[in-house]
């Protein structure tokens, strides 16, 4: 339908305007990204439309110009190697997010704009049931399991806001969630994961051995494990993000996130 042809056109516009303004930009280029969010690397490499008008017509009307005019070819959804890649932009759309989680408002901060001298706005993640933008993917990747998955349970390793993520997920959707979490963690945060519902278990000094134990788990008992940020399905969940700054506001120039795992900016 037109809303969802308008939403593509956007996203699609915003990573040409990247691409030709600076094309050395390191797109997900960390290390740390899952392979398929690598494969990403050209920010048009693997974009592709999904219309149901005609090829010929779809693909005039797709047509996104680079820096200079020229008009930028886009790989068909019918070249991606589906058994590979993940479809980002039309996962995005699909994504199951808004049963649970909030369009946040996009807000003009007018203090910081006037005094460096341009518009800033900020977007109010932290207004998320969970005061976090990953509720966004946690939820997305829990909701499309399967029910027999769900039936058996999920765990994860955190130290915080994916903790709540996956633990207010869990209980919406009525599975256990295991919630692994170092033996350093506050109390406030320990007690914020409990109240949802979760099964804490405080285990290891760092994340990695929380991580370890985490996994360990998932795979003796056949539970689902849930990734923070470097798995296709939690890259689409906080990609939401992205497309409503772009309906909130289509004269976005340059957008400022903060790096952890790469799930957000991926």
């Amino acid at each position: 339908n037109m809303g969802v042809r308008l939403a593509l056109s956007l996203l699609l516009a915003l990573v040409a305007a990247c691409h030709a303004f600076s094309p050395s930009l390191p797109f997900l280029q960390s290390s740390r990204l899952p392979a398929a969010s690598r494969r990403l690397s050209s920010p048009l490499s693997r974009v592709s439309m999904v219309a149901s008008r005609p090829r010929d017509e779809a693909a005039e009307a797709s047509k996104v110009f680079d820096g200079e005019g020229n008009a930028l070819e886009l790989p068909s959804l019918c070249d991606i190697d589906a058994t590979e890649e993940i479809e980002y932009l039309e996962q995005i759309l699909k994504a199951k997010v808004y049963d649970i989680c909030l369009e946040t408002p996009l807000q003009h901060m007018s203090r910081l704009s006037e005094r460096i001298g341009n518009k800033i706005l900020c977007k109010r993640e932290d207004m998320q049931p969970v005061f976090s933008f990953k509720l966004r993917g946690a939820y997305n990747m829990i909701a499309s399991l399967s029910k027999e998955e769900l039936d058996k349970g999920i765990i994860t390793a955190s130290a915080g806001n994916h903790a709540q993520g996956v633990a207010m997920s869990a209980k919406h959707l009525g599975c256990k969630a295991i919630i692994a979490m170092p033996t350093v963690t506050p109390d406030i945060k320990v007690s914020s994961v409990r109240r949802l519902g979760a099964d804490v278990r405080l285990v290891g000094d760092t994340f990695d051995e929380t991580s370890a134990y985490a996994k360990s788990e998932s795979e003796k008992g056949g539970l689902k494990y849930i990734p923070p940020f470097d798995h296709p399905l939690v890259i689409a969940g906080q990609g939401t993000i992205g497309m409503e700054l772009l309906r909130q506001d289509s004269k976005i120039e340059t957008v400022f996130i903060p790096v952890g795992g790469g799930g957000l900016i991926a």
